[in-house]
C-alpha cells in the first residue's frame, strides 16, 4: 500500500483559513509570516490582522505577558508590516508603551488595556 501525504502547502486556500482560524491570531502569525509568499498572504488576512491580544492568558485571574523573543518579532517585523489592519489591540500593562511605539496604527479604534495601575494609565494617555 503506497503512503502518501500532504504538506501545509498543498492545501487549498480555504481549508488552510478553516485549520489557522482555529489557532491564537498571534499563534499564526509569529509562525507564519514570511515563511512563503501565499502563507505570508494569507496570515495578513483581516481575519488574523485587525484584532490582536499581545498577552497570554494563564488562567481567568491571570496574565502574563509575551516572552520577550515575540514581543521583539512582534514590535519590530510583524506590527510594522500589519499596522494598516490593525484596528483592536489588546494589551497588559508591561509591553503596553513599547507595543504601542513599535508603530502608528491609522485604522486603531479600540484598546483592551489589562492588569494596569490606575497611575500607569492616567500617566500614559495625559
Amino acid at each position: 500500500m503506497k503512503h502518501s501525504s500532504a504538506g501545509l502547502n498543498d492545501l487549498p486556500d480555504e481549508i488552510l483559513m478553516i485549520i489557522l482560524k482555529k489557532l491564537s491570531n498571534i499563534q499564526v502569525l509569529y509562525s507564519l509570516i514570511c515563511v512563503n509568499k501565499r502563507l505570508h498572504a494569507i496570515v495578513h488576512d483581516p481575519i488574523f490582522t485587525n484584532c490582536l491580544t499581545l498577552m497570554n492568558h494563564v488562567s481567568v485571574d491571570s496574565i502574563d505577558p509575551l516572552s520577550d523573543r515575540i514581543l521583539d518579532q512582534f514590535c519590530l517585523q510583524i506590527l510594522p508590516a500589519i499596522h494598516h489592519n490593525i484596528k483592536w489591540l489588546n494589551l497588559e500593562s508591561s509591553s503596553m508603551k513599547r507595543i504601542l511605539l513599535a508603530t502608528n496604527y491609522p485604522n486603531l479604534y479600540g484598546l483592551g488595556l489589562y492588569d494596569i495601575e490606575i497611575e500607569t494609565a492616567l500617566s500614559f494617555f495625559s
